[in-house]
């Protein structure tokens, strides 16, 4: 989807932010342009997705979860995964931090800093900074360095400094506001990595475009291993990075494309991050987007059981996609993620993060609209974003895995 000078998809994007950060965009802006763009960046960039990150990532086949989904087979034809969780740091995350922290490195900047909720891109960040030889230090709401204390570890160890954050709800909102202040104090030498698909302009299009690479190999493994196109394409959203980089290669196609945000204890219980299917317009950490907010127009706190969705707001393409009728977000319950991040592990082997088990839960529905679409069993692709070894806390607490041994 085309951005325009101004950064807005249609209705949503933008720059709302303090007149200190202008020229900081600005200048992230005109870099975009001269190198993200460029063929000396781009043939550097990949090499590292390549040779250091693993990419391109495995499309798997996963018949054995299909037919537990759908026994009669009357639905699910096809049922393909992108295997982001084996990226190098487990999740998508690092396709964006490479290129930010690779871009930040030419601009002669001295510092990265980031926000993280779930960890991996905090993870992802201090994996870059460590490669390019940069000080990296990451903001983190208190209660996600509780539940998500092996990532915390992870980039500590990698020698990124890890600043927890007591404001507000103490997780990814906070995080990232305490960053924005960070940012404004020390813009000059220093570069704020953004972790998604959301911000002031130029960060939803230079995130998109990083992350990208996601659906573009899809796009190829698919029409190899299964011929043509998906029928449909599926990813979780809270910000909206992994889902964005899966959908941005089918945006022009005649394929379908979703995106489940976590509905917490229930979109009416007023315990979500159903930001797309329950928000409202508003302005949230720079841009014009859809948010969770009360009469009043105050942002209010958003909840998941999975770390990275439990923000308020989404990207503004996102937003811009649901508006025009082109993507379709549907929601999922802390309860059935939970229920999905089992069924995946003893289908398929695989131990998913609890952010992926959203969109795995709503399948079911997906294929049925896709059947009733088409008159025939669905051929769908699922962006698998990250794995779940970070979450066995929570999934030990919840389900009890671990504790009767």
């Amino acid at each position: 989807m085309a951005v325009s000078a101004l950064g807005y998809y249609d209705d949503f994007g933008g720059r709302f932010v303090a007149e200190t950060l202008v020229p900081a965009l600005e200048e992230l802006e005109n870099a975009y342009r001269e190198h993200v763009l460029s063929a000396a960046f781009q043939n550097e960039w990949r090499d590292m997705l390549r040779h250091y990150v693993g990419r391109p990532t495995p499309l798997y086949r996963a018949d054995r979860l299909a037919r537990l989904l759908d026994p009669a087979q009357k639905t699910i034809g096809e049922l393909w995964l992108k295997r982001e969780d084996l990226c190098h740091t487990g999740a998508h995350k690092i396709n964006n931090a490479l290129g930010q922290v690779l871009l930040a490195k030419k601009l002669g900047k001295k510092r990265i800093i980031a926000e993280t909720g779930a960890g991996q891109h905090g993870v992802a960040t201090a994996t870059a900074c460590a490669v390019l030889g940069l000080p990296c230090e990451v903001f983190m709401g208190s209660v996600d360095v509780l539940r998500q204390a092996p990532n915390v570890a992870r980039m500590q160890m990698l020698g990124a400094k890890v600043i927890a954050v007591e404001s507000g709800s103490k997780t990814l909102k906070d995080a990232m506001n305490e960053a924005l202040r960070d940012w404004v104090t020390n813009v000059r030498t220093t570069h704020y990595c953004v972790g998604s698909a959301a911000g002031p302009h130029p960060y939803p299009m230079l995130v998109s475009e990083l992350q990208r690479v996601i659906g573009d190999e899809v796009r190829v493994q698919f029409n190899q291993q299964s011929g043509g196109l998906p029928d449909g394409v599926v990813a979780c959203v809270g910000g909206g990075s992994n889902a964005i980089g899966m959908f941005r290669a089918f945006v022009a196609d005649p394929v379908a494309l979703y995106g489940v945000e976590a509905a917490g204890e229930g979109v009416h219980s007023g315990k979500h991050a159903a930001t797309l299917t329950a928000g409202r317009v508003g302005v949230l950490h720079g841009a014009r987007t859809m948010v969770l907010a009360d009469d009043d127009g105050q942002i209010v706190e958003a909840h998941s059981v999975s770390a990275g969705l439990d923000y308020p707001g989404v990207g503004p393409e996102h937003a811009s996609l649901m508006a025009s009728g082109r993507a379709t977000y549907l929601s999922a319950t802390d309860e059935e993620a939970l229920a999905s991040t089992e069924r995946v592990a003893r289908s398929e082997g695989l131990l998913i993060a609890l952010e992926t088990a959203h969109a795995f839960a709503r399948l079911p529905e997906i294929a049925e609209l896709e059947r009733n679409k088409h008159g025939r069993p669905a051929r769908l692709a699922l962006c698998l974003s990250g794995r779940g070894d970070k979450d066995l806390g929570t999934l030990r607490d919840r389900l009890g895995f671990g504790k009767d041994v």
